[in-house]
């Protein structure tokens, strides 16, 4: 063979065998994206053990009949913690769980450790990326908006406390707490305890339930996500708990009564941070309404005195109207909820039998039991999301 056909012979098995790694280089790369994407495409609800003894997010794969598989458990790296006098309902709050879509972050509190825990989400797998400081005793909800987070402590006088959400992780923000000026103990008392932090849809202010203080406290939130140094605080009747947004970015709030006599209704908040009845409150003749989720354009609200779910309808200038008292019976202590599947299913903790209803939601509304599903170390459980 002459030295130019020998050299042009090597060369050519070089490029082969170059391009044939690129190329499995490729499969493997192209084959690895595909696994990524079908584990980010997997669907689940996760839900907080809440352990005293060691928190733990338990994750269910969520079937497209909306039935739950177990898939793992993950450790916090805290403790979970339980209100006074507290039953059903460990935390006595909403929120204590929360997916951050935007960031692929779950954030979860660990109120017998006074810390929040931070995981990424693939699919139904977490990862514990950070455990970082709530910035006071006992949190017991989160509330994010953009990349600004604030966290509620429900101990001793009760604050909230900012971080930034970056490189997914919670970084806090000098100089952010802000005091609720409450006299509890620590733990809180479960029906003295502050429910829930929010940001309006807007995310130019920040609204705190404070229970039995019978006030709903409003901070301003600046461009450089300080609050303002008091929050107006609006006197609300019975015990002001759980709240979401209708469509029109109203607050449509929960107050729980151990009488007959718990409530939803709507308000508009001002700019000022006072608010204005829309829909007049409207019984649900249920015992201690605590908790509240949207779907299909009802919203429901878990009444853990009665062991129901009730169905409500807002209408187009807030007007409230009770659809179905009894949209769900027989639950053994209905706590904190979540939908699913664009509104098709909604999931709620049985906090006294460590389990998850899983119902379907009909167009019209009707709630229609598909599952209940143990929950692993669940004696404990609050704070539920899903996928």
């Amino acid at each position: 063979m002459r030295p130019s056909t020998r050299l042009a012979s090597v060369a050519a098995i070089a490029v082969a065998v170059v391009l044939g790694g690129s190329s499995r280089a490729a499969q493997a790369s192209q084959a690895g994206a595909i696994q990524a994407s079908q584990a980010d495409a997997t669907h689940a609800v996760f839900v907080q053990a809440n352990d005293p003894s060691g928190n733990s997010i338990v994750a269910f794969r969520r079937n497209p009949d909306g039935t739950l598989t177990l898939a793992a458990s993950y450790r916090t790296g805290g403790n979970g913690g339980r209100t006074s006098g507290s039953k059903s309902d460990p935390l006595s709050s909403q929120g204590s769980l929360v997916l951050d879509t935007a960031a692929r972050l779950l954030l979860a509190v660990n109120a017998g450790s006074d810390s929040v825990s931070v995981f990424t989400v693939n699919g139904d797998k977490l990862h514990l990326r950070q455990v970082v400081s709530s910035g006071g005793p006992f949190p017991v909800s989160i509330a994010v908006s953009g990349s600004l987070a604030y966290v509620l402590d429900a101990g001793l006088a009760g604050d909230v406390h900012g971080y930034r959400i970056a490189n997914g992780e919670l970084v806090p923000i000098p100089r952010s707490t802000r005091s609720l000026g409450l006299s509890d103990t620590n733990p809180p008392g479960f029906i003295t305890s502050p429910g829930e932090v929010g940001f309006t849809p807007a995310g130019t202010q920040l609204v705190v339930t404070t229970k039995n203080n019978g006030l709903v406290d409003v901070f301003s939130v600046n461009p450089a996500g300080l609050l303002s140094s008091k929050p107006a605080k609006d006197p609300v009747p019975g015990v002001p708990f759980g709240f979401a947004f209708d469509p029109s970015g109203r607050l449509a709030l929960v107050t729980a009564a151990i009488t007959p006599a718990s409530t939803l209704g709507t308000f508009t908040i001002n700019a000022d941070g006072t608010l204005t009845t829309a829909g007049a409150p409207v019984s649900d003749g249920q015992i201690a309404a605590c908790w509240i989720a949207a779907a299909r354009g009802f919203d429901y609200l878990a009444n853990t005195g009665s062991g129901t779910i009730s169905q409500y309808s807002i209408g187009g200038p807030g007007t409230v109207t009770l659809v179905n008292s009894t949209a769900a019976a027989g639950i053994d202590g209905p706590t904190d909820m979540t939908v699913a599947g664009g509104g098709a299913f909604l999931y709620n903790q049985a906090g006294l039998g460590s389990a998850v209803n899983a119902y379907s939601v009909s167009r019209g509304g009707s709630l229609t039991l598909i599952q209940s599903q143990p929950v692993p170390d669940g004696g404990s459980q609050e704070g539920i999301v899903a996928t």
